[in-house]
């Protein structure tokens, strides 16, 4: 019985190492490009979304820094900015 539940427990064990060596978010790699510089996206220079907005709005309005916030931005610059803020109010990490 006891031999019975290790074999299972290491076969659970197996099957969690597997999924988490398949799954880059589960185990990142330092090395990986899941984090890029907001000037080497792809998609940088499209307008900025609008979870992008709202969060910079809000952030800019919590810095009292309302020239942060400018509705013509793209996605990199957006980023950036929200960056900056971030560190500004103590959000960030």
């Amino acid at each position: 019985m006891v031999a019975m539940a290790q074999a299972e427990t290491a076969e659970r064990t197996r099957r969690t190492e597997r999924r988490e060596a398949e799954n880059p978010k589960a185990a990142p790699d330092a090395a990986s490009n899941r984090i890029k510089d907001p000037d080497d996206w792809v998609t940088g220079d499209e307008p900025m979304t609008g979870a992008q907005a709202s969060y910079l709005k809000t952030l800019s309005e919590e810095a009292h820094d309302p020239d942060a916030f400018a509705p013509g931005l793209d996605k990199a610059e957006a980023s950036k900015r929200i960056d900056h803020l971030r560190k500004q109010t103590g959000k960030s990490g």
